[in-house]
């Protein structure tokens, strides 16, 4: 019997082409591990739900930047992440310790985490020391732009910009790689 990992990397490389019974069974299956990144990501906040179909949403509209000859996990789990992170900066909190015992079954394999922070550090290794760090702080830990700006003495919209312009960098260099 394949596992999780590989049942949903089947449901949605079929459902990219087209098959709706697998499209509805791959939401079906990621719903409930979602439910659960993003209860212990939130403490059980009011709008976990609200959340969950925020990460459904997400998943639904950028299915096209999921690479098939990858694990599909690690991009949902960050997806998942992204979203809990986003709520708790809206509700105006930071995020906080969460027991590892609490999410332990919902974790990402170790083997994709280590590749993919590998893989992120070389690339980020490639871009100029500023434009990393605002990468590293914006995508990585979380920092909002306004703390990333007080930090370097930048505007806010200043950090933005660079940070996008970091990311269309990152784009392009992993196009060139691939």
């Amino acid at each position: 019997m394949p596992d999780r990992n590989d049942r949903w990397d089947d449901l949605l490389r079929r459902a990219m082409r087209g098959d709706a019974a697998a499209y509805a069974a791959f939401l079906s299956d990621i719903a409930p591990v979602i439910r659960g990144i993003v209860r212990a990501r939130t403490r059980g906040a009011e709008d976990a739900e609200d959340i969950v179909q925020e990460v459904l949403l997400a998943v639904h509209a950028k299915r096209h930047t999921w690479r098939e000859d990858e694990p599909v996990a690690p991009w949902l789990y960050a997806i998942a992440r992204y979203k809990a992170a986003d709520a708790g900066r809206r509700r105006g909190r930071q995020g906080g310790h969460v027991p590892l015992d609490d999410v332990e079954e919902v974790l990402p394999d170790a083997g994709g985490d280590v590749t993919a922070t590998r893989d992120l550090a070389v690339m980020l290794d490639r871009l100029d020391a500023r434009a990393a760090r605002i990468v590293r702080a914006i995508g990585v830990e979380g920092q909002s732009a306004r703390d990333v700006g007080t930090s370097l003495k930048m505007s806010e919209g200043a950090v933005r910009v660079a940070y996008h312009r970091a990311m269309v960098s990152l784009k392009e260099l992993a196009e060139t790689e691939d």
